[in-house]
């Protein structure tokens, strides 16, 4: 079984906004699969359940508010005695401009508050992670920034990588992380 878990916060007020390009992401991919998300309190997150080919995949929103994220994933995995490699975070990156997007494994949260708490929660940095790019503000406090929502034409260039995300994480799923990232890495870049 795979555990991919999309990053945001609960609530109609932060739909649309930077921060919550991991739940809409893992929305594309379940609607994809005629899959839907249901709550399921014991793991304080909205589950769907998808098969991408032979293997059972596991979708998760953590509905603890970004920063609490990892107290869902520590759950989920606990509960399914799922190994590290077989967890993909996916979620928001300021240090990647709109339409651009790539895994990565082994580094720090670089002040992504969700990322923090995955990584504090599963005692590991070493959680493979689909970074989506969202840019980093000129003027407005970080903060701010990402609880905002893209500019049209950044959600043009985001909206036009959705699908291509969700195929690289179809690849996770099947390949493995080194081919995905060989497959997806500096592949994707932003056009306007």
């Amino acid at each position: 079984m795979k555990l991919i878990v999309g990053l945001g916060n609960p609530g109609k007020e932060y739909d649309g906004t930077r921060h919550n390009i991991g739940f809409e992401i893992l929305e594309a991919f379940s609607a994809s699969s005629e899959s839907s998300f249901k709550l399921q309190k014991d793991f304080k997150a909205e589950i769907a359940e998808i098969r991408i080919g032979s293997k059972k995949v596991l979708l998760a929103m953590p509905v603890t508010f970004m920063n609490l994220s990892g107290e869902s994933v520590r759950a989920i995995a606990s509960f399914y005695k799922l190994a590290i490699e077989d967890i993909l975070i996916v979620h928001d990156e300021m240090d990647y401009a709109p339409g651009i997007f790539a895994f990565s494994i082994g580094s720090g949260p670089a002040g992504h508050n969700g990322v923090e708490s995955v990584q504090e929660a599963l005692g590991t940095k070493e959680v493979a992670r689909l970074r989506i790019g969202v840019g980093r503000p000129t003027v407005e406090a970080k903060e701010d920034y990402v609880l905002g929502r893209p500019s049209a034409s950044d959600r043009k260039l985001i909206n036009g990588v959705t699908e291509d995300v969700c195929n690289a994480m179809q690849d996770w799923v099947i390949q493995g992380l080194t081919k995905a990232m060989n497959t997806w890495n500096g592949l994707k870049r932003a056009s306007s």
